[in-house]
């Protein structure tokens, strides 16, 4: 197998200048307004992502695939920000030109969506709103329409082996003083096979609401949301646990119960949460992940805040709608 090229800073100057030759000819979108000179526009890697994303300018990013797995998810990405984009009322990133940057590798050129992110700034009551009809209006887009662009399909994940893993992982936790282990234990065998998925709620789900994909205005409000490579249909408790991490386990139920989902979906989404930062944090911890620890324990704060919801213990059986107000 041929060993994908490393995008550097002059592989992506080039891009972009080709780019600006064929929109001021009218072919494509201009893309280096202001940023024109001699040595070509002005280009930067957006630092978590190593050299997959750059900023090109002020006004746009490029992201590269890498493989051809990435390039699959590039290209349907641009047909599924347009059909979701008429559902939600946020932005969805809107492509100035796209094609191949290298043989068989694809590049999106994306306009900025204007706004800093949610691990900047915090996400206000109108914000969580703004989550709320995202949330909503995922669940709107047509299936049959989805179907045809070929998103994945991802069964529900056991919450009941979740927790069998972070247990010891919590215990790894606690001998350095990072949790209190014996908070995992008011997630039981039984709480978790209460809180599984239910058949038929499949939606369209984002799959990465993490901080860095909301762009959040200094206001509070939630603008925008990036980066559609990794969704699925499926469990829309994994969207609950995302935002958890992202803006807080209250805000995060607040904004999933405005949206129509019950105590049980929102519970499931606060447990996978949790488990999910207790295990992302052992593996950091034990040298078996690079992700930054501050983040990690920013995130393990946020899925662990308590919330009135976790008074609940006993669930009528909701239908496919999921519409039980806790």
């Amino acid at each position: 197998m041929t060993q994908a090229p490393t995008p550097t800073a002059d592989t992506v100057r080039r891009l972009v200048r080709s780019l600006t030759k064929e929109g001021e000819e009218g072919t494509t979108a201009e893309a280096g307004t202001g940023a024109r000179d001699a040595a070509g526009p002005d280009v930067r890697p957006v630092a978590e992502t190593g050299s997959t994303t750059w900023w090109v300018g002020s006004r746009h990013v490029l992201r590269l695939a890498t493989d051809r797995e990435a390039t699959a998810r590039r290209r349907r990405e641009l047909r599924l920000r347009d059909l979701v984009r008429p559902h939600v009322p946020v932005a969805v990133p809107v492509s100035a030109a796209h094609g191949d940057w290298a043989p068989g590798l694809a590049y999106t050129l994306d306009t900025k969506v204007p706004g800093g992110t949610a691990e900047e700034h915090e996400v206000s009551a109108v914000g969580e709103a703004d989550l709320a009809g995202l949330l909503t209006g995922m669940r709107e887009v047509p299936a049959r329409q989805i179907e045809i662009l070929g998103v994945p399909h991802a069964p529900a994940r056991s919450l009941e082996a979740l927790r069998r893993m972070a247990v010891p992982a919590a215990e790894l936790l606690r001998a350095t003083d990072e949790f209190d282990a014996a908070l995992l234990h008011q997630l039981t065998p039984q709480g978790a096979a209460q809180l599984a998925a239910q058949p038929g709620t499949a939606v369209l789900v984002h799959h990465g609401l993490r901080g860095e994909h909301l762009v959040v205005s200094a206001d509070g409000r939630v603008r925008g949301v990036l980066d559609w490579t990794h969704a699925v249909v499926g469990d829309p408790a994994e969207d609950i646990a995302g935002l958890a991490l992202a803006v807080g386990s209250p805000a995060a139920v607040r904004a999933a119960t405005l949206a129509g989902y019950g105590a049980r979906s929102c519970l499931r989404g606060l447990w996978l949460a949790r488990c999910d930062t207790v295990l992302a944090l052992a593996e950091r911890l034990d040298g078996r992940s690079d992700s930054p620890l501050p983040l990690l324990r920013t995130q393990l704060r946020r899925a662990w805040e308590a919330i009135l919801l976790e008074r609940v213990t006993e669930f009528r059986e909701e239908g496919p709608d999921d519409t039980e107000q806790p």
